[in-house]
């Protein structure tokens, strides 16, 4: 499979990748895992030839089929979903053009000739699938959740998550060997994550994926390819595996530099006492040498304290009343789409409640609603006494000033919080020393994300709507988030469909259906 040698990249003085040399074996699941902005979808544009990198070079032999799930959806797809899925098989496409071309050129002009070459590509089309393409096609769209009602739909109707599932099923339906996936899980509602799951392990070729999703991580991964701070290094097994053996690596690594620091100070000490003495000079020059190779060491062993929790305790400015939401009889949807009817939904003081749910069946329709974003159709939705909301939309990386630094954002944005108490929120999801004081302009997607959740945080309500938090953040900064809401002694309604993240804070829940029904279900101790 796919070689990379001494493969590096760097931006200005920042190294992204360091000398990165690996052979990708053939049948293998390794995972990416990192924090925002350490590289891992650089590594994966530099293996696709998207991005350029700055030394070594990467291999990729001939039988090599590369299935890339890019960033954003093709901006002109084909007029129907079905065909646009199609499309994705390139060679079959292009097989079938040339089947045709041959039966023109026979309709126009017959001869033996012309008759065998058409021959030949039926065949090639027959042995490679092509007759069964628009039912494989079928099949992995309704895996991933599309009705077949929708099949004829243009994909220019779709919402953004949508027209990425379907740049997935056009990457599965090409039968690729090789498989890239960035954040595949990001626009995919539980069902359809399953279904993806199930589909990836029987996948019979090498996957390569980026993830911060724990569960799918563990289930798919038998490798663990982690980068920190520009060093690559592959861990075998699961992602809990990883975390076991990183563990004991960091003790390792800490204490082979607590080996090296007392073999500096000492020798320090003695070029400090007798540098100067010319019957010691020629002594301390040589340690002086020592000294520098120590430091040299000291450089290569990576301690990658990046990840590192601070604890922050969300603070609430004053205690609802005992109902903190009643919502009776409503209908929530648009003037051309009716989504739910008639919701009946009494959330108490220190409710825990995970909403889930496929896609485009109305969870974030209701918390829109909920917030007065979208006007509610019917029915009643009343806030309790003292109600203070905090919502986080998917949108939300509007609320940020880019030219600000992200310390700013957040005194800004939250109520009397002192600087050191910013820095911890900040510290809490993973933007630590010098970062804090970046433009949020420059910031990767993932790291805006988390500036965004804590200026939500940082404001002292007493009810947190969340919808889809954990979309973009890594695995460190969702675990964090995940105790800070464990903690936090308000009320929560959060959209979520990152299973580990929804089992370690929700204590019910709301579970809507694809007929009008919602059910609150109270969740296992």
């Amino acid at each position: 499979m796919i070689i990379v040698q001494n493969l590096s990249k760097y931006f200005g003085d920042k190294v992204i990748i360091r000398d990165f040399s690996y052979h990708f074996p053939s049948n293998a699941n390794i995972g990416i895992v990192g924090a925002n902005g350490a590289g891992k979808t650089t590594l994966l544009n530099m293996i696709t030839g998207i991005e350029e990198h700055n030394s070594g070079e990467v291999i990729i032999p001939k039988n090599c089929v590369v299935g890339y799930l890019p960033q954003s959806p093709t901006p002109t797809p084909l007029p129907t979903i079905l065909e646009e899925c199609v499309s994705g098989n390139q060679t079959l496409i292009g097989i079938q053009k040339k089947l045709n071309d041959s039966l023109k050129k026979m309709e126009e002009s017959y001869s033996d000739e012309v008759f065998n070459e058409y021959e030949s590509f039926e065949k090639e089309f027959s042995d490679k699938g092509g007759y069964v393409l628009e039912a494989e096609a079928k099949g992995i769209l309704v895996g991933l959740g599309f009705e077949t009602s929708q099949f004829d739909q243009s994909p220019l109707e779709l919402s953004g998550g949508w027209r990425m599932r379907l740049e997935l099923a056009k990457l599965l339906i090409n039968n690729p060997n090789f498989l890239i996936l960035d954040e595949p899980t990001n626009h995919l509602d539980l069902p359809s994550l399953t279904w993806l799951e199930g589909y990836l392990k029987s996948f019979r070729g090498t996957l390569l994926f980026v993830s911060h999703d724990r569960e799918f991580l563990n289930n798919l991964s038998d490798k663990i390819l982690y980068i920190s701070n520009g060093n690559l290094k592959i861990y075998n097994g699961t992602f809990d595996d990883f975390i076991e053996q990183k563990e004991e690596n960091t003790k390792l690594v800490k204490k082979q530099l607590e080996t090296i620091k007392r073999k500096q100070n000492h020798l320090q000490d003695f070029v400090d006492r007798f540098r100067y003495k010319s019957s010691k000079a020629k002594q301390a020059q040589s340690k002086l040498k020592i000294i520098d190779r120590l430091k040299k060491m000291e450089e290569k062993l990576d301690m990658d304290d990046s990840e590192e929790k601070t604890v922050f305790k969300i603070e609430i400015e004053k205690q609802s009343g005992k109902i903190v939401l009643d919502i009776k009889e409503a209908t929530i949807g648009y003037d051309n789409a009716i989504l739910k009817d008639k919701i009946i939904l009494k959330i108490h003081r220190g409710n825990k409640i995970a909403i889930i749910g496929t896609n485009g069946i109305g969870k974030s329709t209701l918390l829109k609603t909920i917030v007065n974003e979208i006007p509610l159709i019917s029915g009643n939705i009343t806030l309790g006494n003292n109600v203070s909301i905090g919502y986080y939309a998917q949108s939300q990386l509007d609320i940020l000033d880019p030219k600000l630094t992200a310390l700013e954002n957040i005194l800004k944005l939250s109520k009397n919080l002192t600087q050191q108490q910013a820095r911890s929120l900040l510290g809490n999801m993973l933007i630590k020393r010098d970062d804090v004081n970046k433009q949020v302009k420059v910031l990767s997607g993932g790291e805006k994300s988390k500036v965004a959740i804590a200026a939500i945080l940082s404001q002292k309500n007493n009810f947190l709507i969340l919808d889809e938090p954990t979309n973009h953040l890594d695995i460190s900064s969702i675990e964090a988030l995940s105790q800070t809401l464990k903690e936090y002694n308000g009320t929560l309604l959060v959209v979520s469909h990152n299973r580990s993240f929804i089992n370690s804070f929700a204590s019910q829940l709301l579970v809507f259906e694809k007929s009008q029904e919602i059910n609150l279900i109270n969740m296992e101790n």
